[in-house]
C-alpha cells in the first residue's frame, strides 16, 4: 500500500495460508488431480490446480512454505517418484524430482524447513508385498538427488500417519504383519536420524489408514480403521503432546464422520483440516473437509467447504498461496 508518498511492502506470511490435497482414488479410478483449500475462505469448494506429474494414490507429502513434495504411492506397482508443487505457480503441472530411496505405498511423511522424512509403507520391489521400516530423507535444496536412507522405524509398518515440528517427527498407528493394527508411536529425532526411531507413548487405540496434522507443540491423529473392532471405521482424534510423549495420547473431539484414507494439513498455529477419505455407506469416497480448532479441540470438528471431487488415499501439504 502507499501513504504520504512512501511505499510500504507487507512482509510475506510466516505461517501457511493454504493447503494442497493431491492424488488419490475415486470415481473413475486413480488421479493426479490437485485441489487447493484457501484457509481464509475455507467454506468454499476447493479449487482445482495443476496436476501432479503422474497418477498415484497412498503417497506421503511434506512441505516448506513455498513447495510441497509428494513421494511414493502406487499405480500398479509401488513408486519411489517425487513430485514437487511450486505454490506460487500451482496451475502448472508438478515437476518430477529425484526419487526417495525405496518404493512404497501407504507411506507417511513429515519434515521441517530443510528436509522431509518419508517412512514405512508397503514395498513390492523384488518380491511379494510386505511392510517396511525404511526411512528416506530428501534435502529440499538438492531435491533432484535420490533421497538418502536414514535410521529405521522400530518395526515395519504401513498405513500410519506422521506429524512433527522443527526437531522431531512422530509416526503413529499403522499395520504390521506380526501384530496387526497397532497403536505404536515412533519418534525420529532429526539431528540424529541415522539411529533407529524410539518408541514413545501409544495412541489411545490401535488404528491404521489414519491421518495427522499438528502445531510446534502437539500432533492430532484422526480417523482410521481397525478390522478387529465391532465398528471398524473411526472418527476419533488423538492428540500427542510432544513435550510429554511417553504417555498415552489423549482423546479429543471427533471428526464429523468416520472414515479412512483421508489427508490432513495445518496453518501451524490455530487450525487443522482433514479432507477426503472413504467409508462404505454410499457414496463411499468422500469430498468432506473437517476443521479442528486447536484451542477447543474437545469439540466435534466443524464441516467446511468440500473438495472439488471426492478422493481417498490422497496426501496434503501446506504453505503460502
Amino acid at each position: 500500500m502507499t501513504g504520504g508518498g512512501v511505499s510500504f511492502t507487507a512482509p510475506p506470511p510466516s505461517t501457511p495460508t493454504a493447503a494442497w490435497f493431491a492424488g488419490g482414488g475415486g470415481a473413475g479410478g486413480q488421479a493426479s488431480i490437485v485441489q487447493r483449500i484457501t484457509y481464509a475462505t475455507d467454506t468454499e469448494t476447493a479449487t482445482v490446480r495443476g496436476p501432479l506429474d503422474g497418477v498415484r494414490y497412498s503417497q506421503g507429502a511434506t512441505s516448506d512454505l513455498n513447495y510441497g513434495w509428494y513421494a511414493g504411492g502406487r499405480i500398479g506397482d509401488a513408486l519411489s517418484m517425487v513430485s514437487r508443487i511450486t505454490y506460487a505457480t500451482d496451475t502448472n503441472t508438478a515437476s518430477n524430482r529425484g526419487p526417495i530411496s525405496y518404493s512404497a505405498w501407504f507411506i507417511a511423511a513429515t519434515g521441517n524447513t530443510t528436509y522431509g522424512w518419508f517412512g514405512g509403507g508397503l514395498n513390492e520391489s523384488g518380491g511379494p508385498t510386505g511392510p517396511v521400516s525404511t526411512v528416506s530423507r530428501i534435502t529440499y535444496a538438492t531435491d533432484t538427488d535420490t533421497g538418502t536412507s536414514r535410521g529405521r522405524l522400530s518395526t515395519s509398518f504401513f498405513g500410519m500417519a506422521a506429524a512433527g515440528n522443527t526437531t522431531d517427527g512422530w509416526f503413529g498407528g499403522g499395520e504390521n504383519d506380526a501384530i496387526g493394527t497397532t497403536s505404536i508411536v515412533n519418534r525420529i529425532t532429526y539431528a540424529t536420524d541415522t539411529a533407529t526411531a524410539s518408541v514413545k507413548g501409544p495412541l489411545s487405540l490401535a488404528r491404521q489408514r489414519l491421518s495427522a496434522t499438528g502445531t510446534p507443540s502437539y500432533g492430532w491423529f484422526g480417523a482410521g480403521y481397525n478390522p478387529n473392532t465391532p465398528s471398524p471405521f473411526f472418527s476419533s482424534v488423538d492428540r500427542i503432546d510432544y513435550a510429554n510423549d511417553t504417555t498415552t495420547a489423549s482423546t479429543r473431539g471427533p471428526l464429523s464422520q468416520a472414515r479412512i484414507g483421508l489427508a490432513a494439513s495445518t496453518d501451524s498455529t490455530t487450525y487443522g483440516w482433514f479432507g477426503g477419505g472413504f467409508n462404505p455407506p454410499s457414496p463411499g469416497t468422500k469430498s468432506i473437509v473437517d476443521r479442528i480448532t486447536y484451542a477447543t479441540d474437545t469439540a466435534t470438528a466443524s464441516v467446511r467447504g468440500s473438495l472439488s471431487s471426492a478422493r481417498t488415499y490422497l496426501a496434503a501439504s501446506s504453505g503460502i498461496q
